[in-house]
């Protein structure tokens, strides 16, 4: 596969902190992996492991201590930091609070990042295309009767669902995914993985998925990353993760297949 194939890159990815004890700690450790542009990647393991670490650095909020990160071709860690924030502009962040203004409408939450993406390019908003796209995003993850909600008055799972909605508001390249069906419940889970497989095959954007969710990264990835004591222990198709005999892999599915028991996130 040509590099320009790939919206992100990680190349042999190193970091580590400092531990209150005095401790230097890897968390990322040698980490290599693609998303290929268009395709969604699901980044699996448990608590620790590096997954948000991982997704931080994707949008250059941590910068890493080897190695090389590109993002639409751009090798992020010599960028500016306006340089930055115009990539970040063309990614999405979905957050596991979802994130949203407390003190603005779900209508108005959905709608804020074209307010101000016209604000940020000293025009007018057109408050009528507005009006019809967030129509047509509740739409899309059923919550159009809830326009006129307060975030207070929905549950973790709907505030989720309109956060994914905000996120498609600015037309995004790239879509990233924190833990989406962690803290809910299961029939909310499944809700949330048809939601992420519709916008999947509706908008085919490039997206990461971190999570604990086996269940969920099956269905929606195009391949499936696992880390393991800062280690990539698994990079492959949901088919060859479901053929593997890697130990770390088959103990992984075991205990997320044990009732009553979830990896922690």
């Amino acid at each position: 596969m040509n590099v320009d194939d790939n919206y992100i890159e990680f190349d042999r990815v190193s970091k580590a902190f400092w531990q209150p004890d005095g401790r230097l700690q890897t968390v990322l450790d040698d980490v290599s992996f693609h998303v290929p542009r268009g395709e969604a990647v699901a980044i699996l393991g448990r608590s620790g492991v590096g997954k948000s670490v991982t997704l931080k650095s994707i949008v250059g909020f941590l910068k890493p201590d080897s190695g090389n990160i590109r993002v639409d071709g751009r090798e992020i860690t010599s960028l500016e930091e306006e340089e930055l924030a115009e990539l970040r502009r063309r990614m999405s962040m979905v957050f596991q609070s979802g994130a949203l203004f407390d003190s603005l409408t779900v209508a108005e939450n959905v709608a804020f990042p074209m307010r101000e993406r016209a604000h940020l390019e000293g025009r007018e908003a057109d408050e009528d295309e507005i009006e019809k796209k967030v129509s047509e995003l509740l739409a899309t993850v059923e919550l159009t009767e809830q326009a006129d909600d307060m975030p207070a008055d929905l549950s973790t799972g709907m505030k989720r669902a309109v956060a994914i909605a905000r996120a498609l508001a600015s037309e995004p390249d790239c879509l990233l995914y924190d833990e989406p069906t962690t803290m809910v419940d299961p029939l909310m889970a499944q809700t949330i993985t048809r939601l992420l497989l519709r916008l999947k095959e509706r908008f085919h954007k490039t997206s990461v998925v971190v999570t604990h969710d086996v269940r969920l990264a099956e269905r929606v990835a195009d391949r499936l990353v696992m880390l393991e004591e800062g280690k990539v222990s698994f990079f492959g198709t949901p088919e060859e993760w479901a053929a593997s005999t890697e130990p770390e892999v088959e103990r992984f599915r075991a205990l997320d297949a044990l009732p009553g028991l979830a990896t922690s996130g």
